[in-house]
């Protein structure tokens, strides 16, 4: 399948990579010209502009959009009016539901189909396959099938949730829990490391809880990971930066009338930790992010 790609960061390089080597081919574009030139080399088909990129993707071009949320609305415009009627469109960022819905209705008065694909698997989805939620129309999911079987290969699964926005809502509250989850194991380790039983060894704690235990999972494996490298991650600052997922949850939660009190306590620390109060727990929670997803490790 052809596919137009914007947006070569740390996913959606990896998301070209992963197509390009299972035969889909890509015209790929970016601000960033050197990543574009990285990919050619890998066979993917170079754009120099918005216009040049839909001119080589034929007739009923598809066009996959990996952006950050506050510049997606921007993008979404131009190509809306530089695509032809029957394109498909699809944003697979981190994009609020409800600015996806007034997308999706907009590209559908000029009769193009918007697919949202709320995207998970951070930097290592090259290797284990991505998790994606997607949203939109049965028939633009059924087209866009094989490239989504080719991203999930060799572990990771996804699912056509439902109508425009559905993806990317699915995705939040995704994010939602795990800033809970993040939260509920930074919190543990801070308690082992200074709680009133001392030199514990966290990283073979860590081990044991990933033989077996109830509480194994892939955080906890990425923790093991960290505590083995870093025991006491020396140089961790502690910040924690908010990247708006689990803010649009806790939202979306009181909208609905569902308290999150996890979430809320799990954004209230990500606050404290941007006003200097900083803990073992936050150093992990930055470390975390940093090794799933590649985050700055501080401020």
């Amino acid at each position: 399948m052809k596919i137009g790609f914007v947006g070569l960061g740390k996913m959606g390089n990896q998301i070209v990579t992963k197509l390009l080597a299972n035969d889909h081919e890509v015209v790929a574009y970016d601000v960033n010209r050197t990543a574009v030139a990285a990919l050619e080399q890998q066979g993917a088909i170079a754009a120099d502009s918005r216009e040049d990129l839909v001119a080589k993707l034929g007739e009923r071009p598809i066009l996959w959009l990996m952006i950050p949320s506050q510049f997606v609305g921007a993008e979404v415009d131009a190509y809306l009016d530089l695509l032809p009627q029957s394109s498909i469109l699809i944003d697979g960022g981190n994009t609020n539901f409800n600015e996806t819905l007034l997308r999706g209705a907009k590209a559908a008065e000029r009769g193009i189909r918007y697919v949202d694909v709320g995207t998970s698997g951070g930097i290592h989805g090259l290797q284990n396959g991505f998790s994606l939620m997607i949203g939109g129309e049965k028939p633009s999911v059924q087209t866009l099938a094989p490239v989504f079987d080719v991203l999930v290969q060799p572990h990771g699964r996804w699912i056509h949730a439902g109508e425009t926005g559905s993806g990317h809502y699915v995705k939040m509250i995704h994010n939602g829990i795990e800033y809970a989850l993040m939260q509920a194991y930074a919190e543990g380790y801070d308690l082992l490391k200074n709680g009133k039983i001392q030199n514990l060894d966290l990283a073979a704690i860590a081990d044991v809880w990933q033989g077996g235990s109830i509480i194994a999972s892939n955080l906890n494996a990425l923790a093991a990971e960290i505590l083995h490298e870093n025991p006491n991650l020396e140089g961790v600052e502690g910040f924690v930066a908010a990247s708006g997922e689990g803010r649009w949850t806790y939202d979306a939660a009181q909208e609905a009338h569902i308290d999150m009190p996890a979430l809320r306590e799990a954004l209230a620390v990500r606050d404290a930790s941007a006003e200097g109060r900083y803990t073992f727990a936050t150093k992990l929670l930055a470390s975390l992010r940093n090794k799933f997803g590649g985050h700055a490790i501080n401020k």
